[in-house]
């Protein structure tokens, strides 16, 4: 049974990547008992998520099943693809009125899913949306709750720090809002590198800069371009995987997603050039390299990328 003070509840996360290790931090920070697991534990990723979790006093679970079977709160935040065989590995043993929080980038329909699966369990699915990038905000990160135990679950998360606001009691529509929020944003990052890269290949890119600036006098481009930069470089796997799912929300409107594949597509394409080596072994040294004309140097200098403009 949930105990009354949600400070007191036992808070499972499911992904220690970028977003779990923040949401470890910010729990911990406040006396809450939080325990991990993450399939990347046994790969070499795994060293640095075990001295972290050490570090803040997270316990490491060996499993999906062990973790919701002793969490009041289990909190999914893996990549979006994972969204629904992680409901699938936490509903065998999750405990009869538990909350399940679904913080994953998903279509409406595999929020939809995933609800029916832990909540056939006897789990209480809620979906959330992060409506912004996590690390500016850590744990008060704008949240969309959806579902029918969204009301229920609210006056806790609020309790523990997040910054949540109701979206329907309706399952998907959360997420609707975030996957088509997600096509203009992760697209415009897209368009930003592929034009800038561009333009740094013709020596343009003051012109084009300029441009912009005229336009849409209200961002600063060239320090807007070298953010997107960084973003899509130190996470463009994930974010190509969010685009995938919101591709299958352009469909599931009736819409072919041409936007959003070729979205999916540079992204992953960057995450590629990242994996090879090419902007640096680690997130440390990429950090260090903020003007977005060094990555497209890099970018243009590329063997394939080369080869195609001679």
């Amino acid at each position: 049974m949930l105990a009354d003070d949600p400070l007191h509840w036992r808070v499972g996360l499911v992904g220690y990547g970028e977003v779990g290790r923040i949401l470890a931090e910010d729990l911990r920070a406040q006396g809450v008992a939080v325990a991990m697991y993450d399939l990347k534990l046994e790969t070499d990723a795994g060293a640095a998520m075990r001295e972290h979790a050490r570090a803040h006093g997270v316990r490491i679970v060996s499993a999906h099943a062990p973790l919701a079977a002793e969490a009041d709160l289990v909190i999914s935040a893996v990549t979006a693809s994972q969204a629904v065989p992680v409901a699938q590995a936490c509903a065998g043993r999750i405990a009869a009125g538990s909350f399940f929080l679904d913080f994953n980038s998903a279509s409406p329909g595999a929020k939809i899913r995933a609800a029916g699966i832990v909540d056939g369990a006897a789990g209480r699915y809620v979906e959330g949306a992060v409506m912004t990038s996590v690390p500016p905000y850590r744990i008060r990160v704008p949240l969309l709750l959806g579902g029918p135990h969204a009301s229920a679950l609210e006056p806790g998360l609020r309790a523990l720090g997040f910054d949540t606001k109701r979206s329907s009691e309706k399952l998907g529509i959360a997420s609707a809002t975030k996957m088509c929020r997600s096509v203009m944003i992760k697209g415009l990052e897209a368009m930003v590198i592929e034009s800038l890269t561009i333009a740094r290949a013709w020596g343009v890119e003051d012109q084009v800069l300029a441009s912009l600036q005229e336009t849409f006098p209200g961002v600063r481009w060239d320090e807007q371009g070298s953010y997107f930069f960084q973003r899509v470089i130190g996470h463009g796997r994930r974010r190509a995987e969010e685009m995938l799912e919101a591709a299958q929300t352009v469909r599931e409107a009736g819409l072919e997603p041409w936007s959003a594949e070729g979205t999916a597509k540079r992204q992953a394409w960057i995450a590629d050039l990242a994996d090879r080596g090419l902007f640096g072994a680690g997130p440390g040294e990429r950090s260090a390299r903020r003007d977005w004309r060094i990555e497209a140097d890099r970018i243009l200098a590329w063997p394939d990328v080369a080869a195609r403009r001679r």
